[in-house]
């Protein structure tokens, strides 16, 4: 596989000169700083003193650091957050930071000392990144959750799923990474721009529950115009159209068809060897789950390649469903180097893309602690001090 656009020490990417803290945590954070590092961004990730050289993976939820490229691109520091001296160092590090990045429940960077208000006293033009399930206040904002708790309550879960099934928990795309990580990564992009004409930093509320919402936007209103039944499985992109759909082929694998324009609907229908002008009208609703069947049964007829013979590159709304480790062998996938491999890994590339300072992933997810000595000193601190914090136990090398 060709890598050739992320190999480099370093990014020229649109964020190159921006210097962010990322304080470790799991999910919807590191794929925010993940996105500013392929940007171009130095991202210094701050994990615990105690993870540095332990007998543990160095990713989360036991998995090795070598399979979550979500923490590709960072160097990476240990600190211990529960000492004065680990608090001192880090506040030093604010000061000369643009973005500071946590993802704790609400409350516990302030315990920790580490709160909006002593991180922008120190450092005013800080931009000062939150993201949670719930947001800072509320009746909820201290409960704990995952993506599927936070959709649920958007409104967007109860939406997906069959005619006549329980809602399906999708994966964590949602509430995680695009209501989640997107929108923060977003957030910050926003407040740096407003921080040119400002000079002020400021501080970023990310809830999931508020980004799910968000991205269901359009959906609301659907409904509010009658456009959108509040059944799931019975509308136009929930599963309900016999025109957007999937459907099996006689191979077992599957297709998807999203003909929604009148032209391509009667050209798909067409190609499958069915006549428009024998069904009943394309909207009408109530013919949906018979015509489903119909071009079920002629989609059974062939072998996903001869589908995609058929098909690909003839102006249908049409693609084969590929699994997630065979997406990057696609020809189209291939030919605009969507996919790379780093450190042996294939992983999708930055998006979007830049004519002018393309994103690079600079490099693979490094062990705890690998960076921190290395980092310390150009960030301003002298060997002195970096020994004195090691003797402390403040912070910790990797050996």
């Amino acid at each position: 596989m060709n890598d050739s656009r992320q190999k480099s020490s370093g990014s020229g990417g649109p964020f190159q000169g921006l210097r962010v803290v990322e304080i470790g945590s799991i999910g919807p954070g590191p794929f925010a700083a993940m996105v500013l590092s392929d940007m171009g961004a130095e991202v210094i990730k701050v994990d615990p003193a105690a993870m540095v050289n332990a007998d543990i993976p160095d990713g989360p939820l036991n998995i090795p650091g070598r399979s979550m490229p979500l923490f590709r691109g960072r160097k990476a520091i240990g600190v211990d957050l529960k000492s004065e001296a680990g608090i001192a160092t880090l506040l030093r590090m604010v000061g000369e930071a643009d973005v500071l990045l946590e993802g704790f429940r609400p409350g516990v960077m302030e315990r920790l000392g580490l709160g909006p208000d002593e991180c922008l006293q120190r450092n005013p033009g800080l931009i000062y990144g939150r993201i949670t399930g719930f947001g800072q206040e509320g009746p909820l904002a201290g409960n704990p959750g995952h993506d599927l708790n936070y959709i649920a309550l958007a409104g967007v879960l109860d939406m997906i799923g069959q005619r006549g099934e329980p809602p399906t928990p999708p994966l964590s795309l949602v509430g995680d990474f695009g209501g989640g990580g997107m929108l923060l990564a977003f957030g910050v992009a926003a407040a740096l721009f407003a921080r040119v004409r400002t000079g002020r930093g400021q501080v970023i509320d990310a809830a999931m529950v508020d980004g799910a919402s968000y991205l269901a936007t359009l959906f609301h209103g659907l409904y509010d115009c009658g456009h959108m039944e509040p059944e799931r499985g019975t509308n136009m992109v929930d599963s309900g159209a016999h025109f957007y759909n999937v459907y099996e082929t006689s191979d077992g694998k599957w297709i998807s068809i999203a003909g929604v324009m009148d032209k391509f609907y009667k050209k798909t229908l067409g190609a499958l060897g069915i006549n428009p002008d024998e069904l009943p009208p394309q909207m009408d609703r109530q013919h949906w789950p018979e015509l489903k069947l119909k071009l079920a049964e002629a989609i059974r007829q062939k072998t996903a390649a001869q589908w995609d013979e058929i098909l690909d590159g003839q102006d249908y709304c049409y693609a084969p469903v590929l699994p997630l480790t065979e997406a990057w062998k696609h020809p189209h996938n291939r030919a605009r180097e969507s996919f790379v491999e780093v450190d042996g890994l294939i992983q999708p590339a930055p998006a979007p893309r830049f004519s002018d300072t393309p994103g690079q992933i600079q490099h693979g997810p490094v062990p705890a602690g690998q960076d921190t000595r290395a980092v310390l000193l150009d960030w301003g601190f002298s060997e002195s001090e970096i020994g004195d914090l090691e003797a402390q136990g403040a912070v910790r090398q990797k050996t």
